[in-house]
């Protein structure tokens, strides 16, 4: 009924084939596979590819779909994370062609879902990014539907440090945004990638957007995050959103995972749902980094099965 699987960018420094046999060995039906150009990252767990797509020809995409049949493993979107909607006009140009590649080539490869951000310029408002969104991505979805491949919006704010205040660098934050967004693109092919922790530190309810955009599911992050309530009395919910809050692997932290799957399975959900590591207390070693994984698949395990 759901796939449980992982994402790959905690394994930045593994080959593709070592994560995929990783996956299969410890019983992962699936993989989002980052796939971000070549160079340096711009923070932390971008700059991953495990998957080059600016050299993906006809024998680099035989050799992927064998190593996945050979390990019995399935990819459950291509993941590439920019911001889109950069101030920078010709910065943002290089992020959409880049997710357009990534977009061919996840239908060169048979796989149904690319993951990314909307983007945002931060120093604008929420009505003057939407303006930009409706210039912008009506071309990147033009795309997707010619390739037949769905878009998920994961909804993170990317609101954590100076240089992404004051509004972020991702639009796709609330639910009002989503339905502005599916207003302006009521597409099929364009959805959401979607991760309750985010939510969560908003202070907002984790469960009821999954009845509510249930048919805009296309994927489905796991990760947790813990609220510190003593710091959010000492900074408020104006102060960079890390002076109160951390995330953590599944089970960690404060997200109902319960009601959480409660509702995936009532919306009759059916697809991957990846584990996202972006947990400071499992990052001291590559033994660390495993357990964040097999921890978070042991506790999920009580929900899928």
């Amino acid at each position: 009924m759901l796939d449980l699987g992982f994402v790959s960018a905690i394994l930045a420094e593994k080959s593709f084939e070592e994560v995929i046999e990783f996956a299969s060995i410890n019983q992962f039906k699936c993989v989002e596979i980052m796939c971000w150009p070549l160079g340096k990252a711009e923070r932390r767990y971008a700059g991953v590819t495990h998957i080059n797509v600016d050299k993906l020809d006809d024998s680099k995409a035989s050799e992927i779909k064998s190593i996945l049949e050979k390990n019995s493993v399935y990819i459950s979107g291509l993941g590439y994370y920019p911001n889109p909607l950069d101030a920078d006009n010709g910065q943002a140009e290089v992020y959409i062609e880049h997710i357009k590649k990534v977009i061919c080539s996840a239908a060169k490869l048979g796989i149904p879902v690319v993951n990314t951000f909307v983007g945002r310029d931060p120093v604008l408002s929420v009505e003057d990014n939407l303006k930009k969104f409706a210039d912008v991505w009506p071309g990147i979805i033009k795309v997707a539907e010619e390739n037949n491949i769905k878009v998920g919006i994961e909804n993170c704010p990317m609101l954590f440090t100076r240089d992404e205040w004051p509004g972020g660098k991702n639009l796709a934050t609330t639910p009002v945004i989503w339905r502005e967004m599916f207003k302006i693109i009521p597409s099929p092919s364009f959805g959401l990638n979607y991760d309750p922790s985010h939510l969560v530190w908003q202070q907002m309810d984790e469960v009821k957007p999954i009845y509510d955009f249930s048919e805009k599911l296309f994927h489905i992050h796991l990760k947790d995050v813990k609220v510190y309530p003593d710091k959010l009395n000492d900074v408020g919910t104006m102060a960079y959103p890390l002076d109160y809050h951390s995330p953590k692997i599944p089970g960690f932290g404060d997200v109902d995972w319960r009601g959480f799957f409660s509702a995936l399975t009532s919306v009759k959900y059916r697809g991957p749902v990846c584990i996202e590591v972006e947990d400071k207390a499992f990052e001291g070693s590559e033994d660390d980094i495993k357990s964040a994984i097999l921890t978070s698949r042991n506790y999920l395990k009580q929900f899928l099965g």
